[in-house]
């Protein structure tokens, strides 16, 4: 989809000038804090169940989640920095600072150096080497592989997901927790959580998507039959990681029922939208996988036994 062209004012009309987002505003949108918002909800409900029965060490989440919002805002900034040329041609992205030249690339490449490094520095020396290790993973599988691969093949989203699902680990290991069956539950979770939300995105925006050249399971899809049974299956996928805790004795009832509940119900949403092809149908699974998050994580808490 094309910019809109500016037009120049008839004779005699007093034009308004838009106002320019500030320096603070941009910095905002180049580390895209409202998203990373959600992966320091994640890394923080990860380290909360990992402290189960024990006592919470707030300094220790306090360092934990500083470490891992720097390299989440760095690794933004790297990936507005490598797609600039087609932020440009989408009307959604186009007023973002470089694509509209407010900011200039070495000063926002500065930016991502400067929290990527720091973020994994300070993980490093004030959490662990193994959240260091796993935050400086989920950085580069996002900058230097789901990044450049959103133009070549729809595999893109299987990879962008595993970045998106790292976050949860990083706090339960950051509480002390190591790679065991915990950390790949959550793992899980986010996974395949992300999953029915990327297509859900991909189905509402792919003729952005396609005219910029991205490589998406929606492009061609005007049906969205294929994008609904893909949600379907990732949603039942992500019923059956619901039951590992189940299956380890390390939730009550409350996650017993309602845990794999809510994914089933995230499918059954798939599946009407597949059935009658609305429009309104699939933007209902969107917000509900927006939905699904929290309540999942709330109810995580509520149920997880030390």
């Amino acid at each position: 989809m094309e910019n809109q062209e500016v037009q120049e004012p008839e004779d005699g009309e007093n034009e308004v000038p838009a106002e320019r987002p500030g320096l603070r505003k941009d910095l905002g949108v180049l580390m895209k804090v409202r998203l990373n918002f959600f992966v320091l909800v994640t890394t923080f409900f990860g380290y909360l169940l990992a402290s189960a029965g024990k006592d919470l060490d707030w300094w220790g989440l306090v360092h934990t989640l500083v470490g891992t919002a720097a390299v989440a805002f760095g690794s933004a900034a790297f990936n507005q920095l490598m797609e600039v040329d087609l932020d440009a041609r989408m009307k959604r992205t186009a007023d973002r600072p470089l694509p509209a030249r407010r900011m200039d690339p070495l000063f926002a490449f500065g930016i991502g150096w400067v929290l990527s490094a720091a973020g994994i520095i300070h993980l490093a020396v004030q959490v662990g080497d193994l959240a260091a290790y796993l935050t400086a993973a989920t950085l580069a599988i996002y900058v230097f592989i789901y990044t450049p691969m959103k133009r070549v093949s729809s595999v893109n989203t299987l990879i962008g997901a595993v970045p998106g699902a790292i976050p949860p680990v990083i706090g339960w290991v950051g509480a002390g927790g190591g790679l065991d069956w915990g950390a790949w539950f959550l793992f899980g979770l986010l996974f395949f959580w992300q999953l029915p939300h990327f297509v859900a995105i991909n189905w509402l925006c792919r003729e952005e998507y396609e005219s910029v050249g991205y490589r998406m399971w929606s492009n061609g899809d005007g049906s969205g039959r294929k994008s609904a049974i893909l949600a379907a299956v990732f949603s039942l996928a992500l019923g059956v990681v619901s039951m590992m805790p189940v299956m380890m004795d390390a939730v009550g009832l409350v996650w017993a029922v309602f845990g794999p509940l809510l994914a089933l119900f995230m499918m059954a949403l798939a599946l009407r939208f597949a059935r009658d092809g609305e429009r309104s149908s699939f933007r209902g699974l969107f917000l509900f996988t927006l939905l699904y998050l929290p309540v999942a994580l709330l109810l995580l808490v509520i149920s997880w036994k030390a």
